[in-house]
């Protein structure tokens, strides 16, 4: 644009501002004129609403919420004075900008951006107040040019006042671009080819409605420059739109514009669609495995609650609980009545204390935008490393080695004297962190519907898998029957005890090797030098501790001193470390599997072969135990061969956020998870968390059998 016809333009938009907003001066970038407008004067303890009132370039445009497929959101940071609150801003209802393949949401012409702002109740009537916003957008035509200005606004503080009547009009009109809440409930669910929005409005026709859009605000739900295709029924209306792939389960908000003829007219209103995270099927799936709300079923609350409860009571049963409830065995046996039931009560108190911490922590980090889900602590090496010392140290204790206090009432028993209930306290805590690697049934439903639930629904979902853990021990110590019925004390305790210290050295050494698949073998130096001074320092305790003096002080601070240097052995190798690609994938491609990825997968399933889908992780004791049992027979090998199915493993013994996705989308937040695909089958069969050999041989003899030359 020549140079005289662009200072017109200006000219023009300058006094496009209205009178009433003098106080607040214009600020002209290149493309575009700025202003900051209050519709009043500002009242104590009142909102002020601002507009951003922008006037563009003719043929030039900025951007909504999200941009579409280019661009970049308006932004304001504000800058106001002692006790001023700014809200969000309240974009109106963006337009649709096509070039070529490309679709981008945002404004031409002009625009007015309003934020409403907090009046502190101390604002002084009789003075005037400085509002600074300063203010960043991108407004594009052939190109692209990001600009910004610092804008100021002189508001006077008045007792009382009414809205300006000189912008009036101007805030009707921006009031009036807004989008409007939505009159009819709306739902989303999703699969790998699709993300289905419904609107429940039984009173629209096809013959009514003639055109449908919806923004999403989320840039990374769906393709902003593909097709959306509506369809009308006597229930309401869907729009079926095509996924990123990179979108993860929550809330929906976005704006459905709907344009209806209204007597023969063309009328679009923009109507503000919220869909809650319980209100939302499956996200889309990332890397290219699919779901649907068959696969992740939105569960009512209390079944939740109670699946979490299931769940957590058979967590009793799985292995890697067992060496730690082990120690209690014998607890009871010294207590009965009002001592035992305070026992169970403080030994419930540490399961409920632990899941609430993990809960807390797994939901902070997963705000943060972290890909992580139940168990994400074992897939720290460093916890690995400290929970097979812990291991080791009670097997030692158990053995005689070293004894703590005059009885033994598990870990934590040097924390307390006399009764010991931190000892039953801090077994809970445990407990609770051991059987994190486990899934049982009934849990994965639960806990994948807790992690995309507001916080205390989610905190709520946990302490139900806590309760149901601790309920079977809670049971025995408040029963006086049963506790009648428990074998007296006697010298079988004493050597039931040194039994019991085996599963609890068979726990380290497996923990060890979860750290060896962590970190690859050159890390094993460290954690294997730990372990020689962890015996070491219970060796040194044991024969100090009924020392005089200084001897005794002295013998515990040096094991102190060999505990804190065997965490610093294995800190170097497990903070920040992973285990080498190469190790990754000799895990992964065991009995015959390869490793997983989607482009693998869609390979596979675009030649026609079914394939089986194993996530697993090593610290994961529940696929370790499925692998043994149900997958590694040469009865289940056969017919799998038989069938020619492919096999694909997706290794989660280290943070993987694909893998995450994958868990997520199916409705599930930790392994093991085993997908199913059949061939022309859209969405895979999930297997239970529990499997046997007779479940796979069902599930494959269905397959016709393929000789290997059909690969």
């Amino acid at each position: 644009m020549g140079g005289f016809r662009k200072w017109a333009v200006y000219l023009v938009a300058l006094a496009g501002f209205t009178a009433a907003s003098a106080s607040a001066v214009p600020v002209q970038t290149e493309h575009t004129v700025s202003q900051l407008v209050a519709e009043g004067p500002a009242v104590p303890g009142q909102p002020l609403w601002v507009a951003l009132d922008q006037k563009l370039q003719d043929g030039w445009h900025t951007y909504w919420i999200n941009p579409g497929d280019s661009g970049l959101p308006t932004e304001v940071n504000w800058t106001l004075p002692a006790g001023w609150k700014a809200g969000p801003l309240n974009f109106p209802a963006p337009h649709r900008f096509t070039t070529g393949p490309l679709v981008n949401y945002g404004y031409e012409k002009a625009t007015r951006v309003l934020a409403r702002l907090d009046v502190p109740a101390d604002a002084k009537p009789g003075s005037t107040v400085t509002l600074t916003a300063a203010a960043n957008w991108l407004i594009c035509a052939d190109v692209c040019v990001p600009e910004d200005a610092t804008l100021t606004l002189d508001v006077p503080v008045t007792a009382g006042g009414t809205p300006d009547p000189a912008v009036a009009p101007m805030f009707a009109e921006a009031r009036a671009a807004l989008p409007v809440p939505s009159p009819y409930a709306a739902s989303v669910s999703a699969t790998k080819a699709a993300v289905t929005v419904r609107l429940a409005a039984p009173g629209l026709t096809a013959d009514q409605v003639k055109d449908a859009y919806f923004f999403a605000e989320n840039p990374d739900l769906v393709e902003a420059g593909a097709p959306q295709q509506l369809a009308v029924t006597r229930d309401g209306l869907t729009l079926t739109l095509k996924p990123t792939g990179r979108a993860t389960p929550g809330p929906v908000n976005g704006i459905l514009e709907v344009t209806e003829l209204v007597n023969g007219q063309p009328t679009t209103q923009a109507l503000a669609i919220a869909i809650p995270a319980d209100g939302v099927g499956a996200a889309p799936a990332g890397g290219g495995m699919s779901a649907d709300t068959g696969n992740a079923p939105v569960l009512p609350l209390w079944q939740a609650v109670l699946f979490a409860c299931l769940g957590g009571m058979v967590l009793n049963l799985m292995p890697c609980v067992f060496p730690v409830l082990s120690m209690k065995a014998m607890a009871l046996v010294r207590h009965q009545g009002a001592h035992a039931r305070l026992h169970g009560l403080v030994y419930t108190a540490g399961v409920l204390a632990c899941f609430a911490a993990i809960a807390i922590v797994l939901m902070a980090l997963r705000a943060g935008g972290q890909e992580i889900g139940w168990g994400f602590q074992l897939q720290s090496p460093l916890v690995v490393a400290v929970l097979a010392y812990v291991m080791l140290l009670l097997g030692l204790s158990m053995s005689g080695v070293f004894t703590v206090g005059d009885q033994f009432m598990g870990v934590g028993q040097g924390l307390t004297q006399g009764d010991g209930y931190a000892g039953s306290f801090f077994t809970g805590v445990l407990a609770s962190v051991v059987a994190t690697p486990c899934t049982a049934p009934f849990m994965g439903a639960a806990v994948g519907y807790a992690l995309v639930q507001p916080w205390y629904v989610a905190l709520a979902v946990f302490l139900a898998l806590g309760f149901g853990m601790a309920l079977p021990f809670l049971a025995l110590a408040c029963s006086p029957w049963l506790l009648r019925h428990l074998p007296k004390p006697g010298a079988w305790m004493e050597r039931l005890k040194q039994v019991l210290a085996f599963p609890l050295y068979g726990s380290a050494a497996w923990l060890v090797w979860v750290f060896a698949v962590q970190v690859g073998a050159p890390g094993m130096t460290g954690i294997l030098v730990g372990l020689v001074l962890v015996g070491f320092a219970a060796w040194l305790y044991g024969v100090t501790h009924y020392a005089e003096g200084w001897g005794r002080r002295g013998g515990a601070l040096a094991a102190l001193a060999a505990l804190a240097l065997a965490v610093a052995a294995v800190v170097p190798q497990a903070v920040g470390n992973a285990a080498p690609a190469a190790d990754g994938k000799a895990v992964a491609m065991t009995d015959g599997f390869e490793a997983f990825s989607p482009a693998t997968l869609e390979k596979l399933r675009a030649d026609g072969r079914p394939v089986l889908v194993d996530f697993t992780a090593a610290w994961c004791i529940t696929c370790l135990v499925n692998e043994r049992v149900a997958l590694s027979s040469d009865t289940v090998h056969q017919a799998l061969k038989s069938h020619n199915v492919a096999l694909l493993k997706g290794d989660w013994t280290n943070r993987d956020a694909e893998i995450t996705r994958v868990l997520q989308a199916h409705g599930r937040s930790g392994v093991p998870l085993y997908l199913f695909y059949r061939p022309g089958q859209a969405e895979p069969d999930v297997w239970p968390q529990i499997l046997t050999e007779s479940q796979v041989l069902e599930a494959v003899g269905t397959l016709p059998k393929q000789s290997a030359s059909a690969r």
